[in-house]
């Protein structure tokens, strides 16, 4: 039977958990940033202050007795308690200064956001920009970041969603192909030719089953998920690409293949999380990124 506490320490709880959802002590410490040793101490102690055996101690890691099991629930619940407390505390910072996270795409780290970031850092020298170009998705109610730029339009609850606009696409390839395979005159034309396609990202093929003409992965010879790569193959000479329209137009070494043919556009969007979204250092940021993000998009 669980002993009865009046409290119990998060440290443990978050030991606990940690190891409940990952199975082993090596792969909740990195979860965590902590040692094996220490969450092994750890979880020791709370089983020891609940006086029963959370886990079953296995040759391949670890697996939840009957009772941890039962507390696996109530530990989670606990957590997202903390992190509002978390969440709310740091709302209600009132100074126009100290740090704010943002996330964005690889691409949009690279092309536009270094030049906004310089804007804001000249008229607010009190806020830090810390910037994670990643092309996953940090999540804004765990605080992995407090400002995220998305293509898509964020759906989570808790979050406040402002949409700035669309950027228009193109397609392209480098003057040195043109030179070389000639300027694609119809749709038709177009396919004979190489393509630089995505790897494991399947929108290109979905946006040519969208034009009518079904294409596999085996269409493009060269392939690659990572955007900056992807633009740099195009630029090389490497095949006909995909890209944003100023951008690439603004590029001297590429040539616009424009054959009339309808192209998505990529949806841009401010994201933060609701508690603090009116905080003074983000919200402030917010409204410079989105005065800097307004001349990218139609």
């Amino acid at each position: 039977m669980v002993k009865a506490l009046t409290s119990l320490d998060w440290s443990l709880v978050q030991a606990f958990l940690a190891v409940a959802e990952t199975g082993s002590l090596s792969a909740a410490g990195r979860t965590l940033g902590t040692s094996q040793p220490t969450l092994g101490r750890q979880v020791k102690s709370i089983e020891a202050q609940l006086g029963a055996d959370l886990f079953h101690r296995q040759a391949r890691g670890f697996s939840l007795t009957e009772t941890g099991a039962a507390l696996v629930e109530p530990a989670r619940a606990m957590r997202d308690a903390v992190r509002q407390i978390t969440l709310t505390a740091a709302g209600q910072q009132a100074r126009l200064e100290g740090t704010v996270r943002i996330t964005a795409s690889a691409t949009m780290s690279v092309q536009y956001l270094p030049a906004i970031i310089a804007h804001i850092r000249r008229n607010e020298p009190q806020i830090a920009i810390e910037l994670v170009p990643s092309d996953d998705s940090s999540n804004l109610l765990y605080r992995e970041a407090d400002i995220a730029v998305r293509m898509y339009r964020p759906t989570q609850l808790d979050l406040v969603t402002q949409h700035i606009g669309d950027i228009a696409l193109g397609v392209f390839a480098a003057n040195s192909y043109i030179t070389a395979r000639g300027m694609p005159l119809s749709f038709d034309d177009l396919l004979t030719h190489d393509f630089v396609g995505y790897d494991v990202n399947s929108d290109i093929i979905d946006g040519f089953k969208r034009s009518g003409r079904p294409i596999d992965r085996d269409f493009f010879k060269i392939r690659c998920d990572d955007n900056n790569a992807y633009w740099e193959l195009v630029r090389a000479g490497c095949g006909v690409g995909f890209g944003q329209l100023g951008m690439g137009k603004a590029d001297p070494t590429l040539t616009e293949i424009n054959l009339g043919i309808p192209l998505p556009t990529l949806p841009v969007w401010l994201t933060a999380h609701e508690a603090m979204r009116q905080t003074p250092r983000i919200r402030r940021v917010w409204q410079l990124l989105e005065q800097g993000l307004h001349p990218l998009v139609s």
